[in-house]
């Protein structure tokens, strides 16, 4: 009997094997080459690449070769390789299958439109389709309502998004919004307990292709060909995601100049003028995205991304022009950090410890999540802006290390994020939330909600409703309002999923009574100053 020995994988696959012992007889293109010949690895290393894959060879003849340099002397007991069979024949070992009865396959943005055309007619009652202006090229920007009630907000709701394809190569993130909004209504009209709680207590948008202009770029060369960048940009060379206005040097720049909170405000930083011009470098993508966000009362919301595994949350920019990698958190870091964990310990990878990486950084061992400046800092991030500029928390959910994924890939891609997007969603209901009303009973707009010992705070809706995620624990709450006296209030925020209410009633302040009383008999109350002024000419 011969004892069959324990041969461990080279390494290939795991990155053991590095580059430099990786060579070829010709290679169709650098982000083809040699050093691209692994196992399960498809996303390019660099942004500059203009295709990536597997290796290619640069002719197709019987003379090409790959060589692996061991570097000592070992013995091979067995070669594996892999291609893309068309037609999936077979399946690969281990390979998660799905029993979702969904669309599995790229859809063109007219297939798009048909797809949500179609989940739109099986579930009329609880979906609204309609878009938020449209691309360089003319193509409109879609998206889907799912509520009980669409078209329209409904007092103490909360409001969520989802969008994908901001980059538009990175296509998975387009393709899993599809299956989503098809899995809800499925789920939905078979009395799924969990999607119609879901859909009856949350507004809830999903925006599947912020770039379609930059998707056709990408699908036109395909899924092996399309590349880290080709089809990344907007039609005029513009990074979407990265293209809002960097409201954090403003903020940081008051903070300097001792402004907040008496002279500036720790939350709604307003918009640049410069940035509202015409003339302003801005995509018109971007600015639809903006108008959007200001509109509707967005509570929480993930932009999916791909390219990677993890989940990275504000700030996306440190303070230090010339610090690299430098973590930088907002006021609300253990709120975020908690959103991000629940998208990626419910992911079937994102915290699996034994899965390779997908280029160079261990997102494993961070628990899948990761503040963004400390790995790329960026200004005028999409994340940043959205915590900065309106009420919403807004991740970043990098969903796969293939950017553009095989269609025969979809079912278990698909496997891999579906209870990430279903929990997070879910997380649109931690915290508190209640209605800020006067003592008649009508709502207050645009009152400050403020949290003692956070340094950020967020504002009402035009109905007086709120919303302000936190973490478990006891919290005293503080309103202002204009014309109305301070409350205080303290509210208790528990483990189970579920916003602890918390109305608050303001009373008009002794000065805003006077006004009214003077205004209505067509006087103007006396200001200090000229009470003190009539007073001196008295005395002279």
């Amino acid at each position: 009997m011969i004892r069959q020995k324990n041969c461990p994988p080279l390494g290939l696959e795991t990155l053991k094997i590095d580059d430099f012992q990786l060579h070829a007889s010709s290679m169709r293109h650098y982000g083809l080459g040699p050093h691209r010949g692994r196992l399960n690895i498809q996303g390019g290393l660099y942004e500059d690449d203009l295709y990536d894959g597997g290796w290619c060879a640069g002719r197709n003849d019987p003379l090409q070769w790959f060589e692996v340099d061991a570097r000592r002397l070992t013995k091979f007991t067995g070669v594996v390789t892999q291609g893309r069979n068309p037609n999936n024949y077979y399946r690969r070992r281990n390979e998660v299958t799905t029993t979702d009865n969904l669309d599995f396959r790229h859809h063109s943005y007219k297939e798009m439109r048909q797809l949500m055309k179609v989940v739109n007619e099986m579930c009329p009652n609880i979906t609204r389709i309609y878009n938020i202006g449209k691309s360089y090229n003319g193509q409109k920007l879609y998206a889907i309502e799912i509520s009980d009630n669409p078209g329209e907000h409904e007092l103490g709701e909360p409001e969520f998004r989802y969008t994908a394809g901001s980059h538009g190569n990175e296509v998975l993130g387009r393709e899993l919004l599809l299956l989503l909004m098809q899995f809800m209504c499925q789920e939905y009209l078979s009395r799924n307990t969990r999607i119609r709680r879901l859909v009856d207590e949350t507004r809830i948008h999903l925006l599947p292709s912020v770039n379609p202009d930059g998707y056709e770029k990408a699908c036109e060369a395909g899924s092996e060909l399309s590349g880290w960048s080709l089809g990344r940009w907007s039609q005029d060379g513009l990074d979407i995601h990265h293209n809002f206005p960097d409201l954090n040097s403003v903020l940081w720049d008051a903070e300097a100049q001792k402004w907040v909170p008496r002279k500036f405000h720790n939350h709604h930083v307003p918009i640049p003028d410069w940035y509202r011009s015409t003339n302003a470098t801005v995509a018109v993508e971007t600015r639809a995205l903006v108008s959007w966000m200001e509109k509707i009362p967005f509570v929480l919301g993930g932009n999916l991304q791909g390219g990677e595994l993890v989940v990275t949350f504000p700030f996306d920019r440190t303070r230090s022009v010339t610090a690299l990698r430098e973590a930088t958190p907002t006021a609300d870091d253990h709120v975020f950090r908690w959103l991000a964990f629940s998208y990626a310990s419910t992911h079937r990878l994102m915290t699996h410890a034994s899965r390779r990486v997908c280029h160079t950084d261990d997102f494993a061992k961070e628990d899948g999540t990761i503040n963004g400046a400390s790995w790329h800092t960026a200004a005028g991030s999409m994340n940043d802006f959205s915590y900065l500029h309106t009420n919403c928390f807004e991740l970043s959910m990098f969903v796969g290390c293939d950017k553009f994924p095989h269609e025969t890939e979809l079912p278990e891609e698909w496997e891999n994020n579906r209870e990430s997007l279903l929990v997070f969603m879910e997380q649109v209901h931690r915290g508190i939330k209640g209605v800020v009303r006067d003592v008649q009973g009508k709502g207050i707009a645009n009152a400050i909600i403020a949290v003692d010992g956070i340094n950020h705070d967020i504002r009402t809706a035009s109905d007086g409703d709120y919303w302000r995620l936190l973490n478990p624990g006891e919290y005293r709450v503080t309103v202002r309002a204009e014309g109305f006296s301070v409350s205080s209030k303290v509210c208790s925020v528990g483990y189970d999923i579920g916003a602890s209410r918390c109305d608050i009633v303001l009373g008009r302040s002794n000065l805003s009574r006077i006004k009214e009383i003077m205004q209505k008999f067509n006087k103007q109350p006396i200001s200090m100053r000229q009470r003190l002024r009539q007073r001196h000419l008295l005395d002279t």
